[in-house]
């Protein structure tokens, strides 16, 4: 039996890489597959460059994201994520919100990385950062085509996981972190203000002994179907100094009397916004 990281994920196919270095191209027992990008596996080969993975190790992170029906593996054994937004194309606040209740949820930092910030559009886009900023969520803005610099001192140390929508940048931000990477960049399509998929595998990259990226497919949703409300309400920071506070113990913090998170919002310590997106997340989590 040999020990590899999965440092890329083809569907059912999976790029483990080996101590010497080496790929093993793997796939597992079974129709069914539940590995991920960043997973340390144990495998047995078949031939010299294929094999199959029989066991998976205990995972200390897991991101995913899922719906009433199927769920999607991003990365394991992560310690950072990295939510990657830009002013053009215009992001998606939902979005960040709910990769910010997934990450909480499983206790992986994250830190919002504005890119493109050379755009005249992006101090309109830091201005509605501040709030997550008040709330302690780092925010770094950057722009990754002319100084990627600010962003090292973040990665080191950590296994990071790069998500977002299409269109953000993220390939771009791999490119000038590991130009040898070689990540394929694309235009944006502005008709529809979006992206276009470049990144269609998550892969993983060693940036140095101690650091590695994980670049993931661009996302346009993020099902919490696996959360429960407790989960999703925990997972709102600014919230957890009032969480048993309520008339009600089993308040949802809907409509309920005496409600110690509509107490804080009507006080002005906390933000309606969070609470309405709250309110949204328990009721459509995906």
């Amino acid at each position: 039996m040999l020990h590899g990281l999965i440092v890329a994920a083809h569907g059912k196919r999976y790029d483990v890489e080996l101590a010497d270095g080496s790929i093993v191209s793997c796939v597992t027992r079974g129709k069914k597959s539940e590995l991920a990008c960043g997973d340390r596996v144990e495998i047995k080969r078949t031939d010299t460059a294929d094999g199959v993975v029989e066991n998976f190790l205990p995972r200390t992170s897991l991101l995913y994201r899922s719906n009433e029906y199927r769920k999607k593996l991003l990365a394991a054994n992560v310690t950072q994520i990295l939510i990657v937004l830009a002013a053009r194309p215009s992001y998606y606040p939902e979005l960040l919100d709910r990769c910010l209740v997934a990450a909480g949820a499983e206790d992986i930092r994250p830190l919002i990385v504005l890119n493109k910030a050379d755009l005249p559009e992006s101090a309109e886009a830091l201005a509605r950062l501040r709030l997550y900023e008040q709330l302690g969520y780092p925010v770094l803005a950057l722009c990754a085509k002319r100084d990627i610099a600010p962003l090292l001192p973040w990665l080191q140390g950590h296994t990071s996981v790069l998500v977002g929508q299409s269109g953000m940048g993220k390939s771009t931000l791999v490119n000038a972190l590991l130009p040898a990477a070689q990540a394929r960049t694309r235009e944006i399509s502005s008709a529809l203000d979006s992206g276009k998929h470049t990144t269609t595998a998550a892969r993983l990259y060693h940036l140095n002994g101690d650091s590695h990226l994980i670049d993931s497919p661009g996302l346009q949703e993020f099902g919490l179907a696996h959360l429960t409300p407790d989960q999703i309400e925990h997972a709102f920071v600014e919230f957890r100094p009032y969480l048993g506070k309520c008339r009600f113990n089993n308040c949802r913090h809907l409509n309920e009397p005496d409600c110690a998170l509509h107490n804080a919002v009507a006080a002005g310590l906390i933000a309606e916004s969070r609470l309405l997106c709250y309110h949204k997340l328990i009721q459509h989590p995906v």
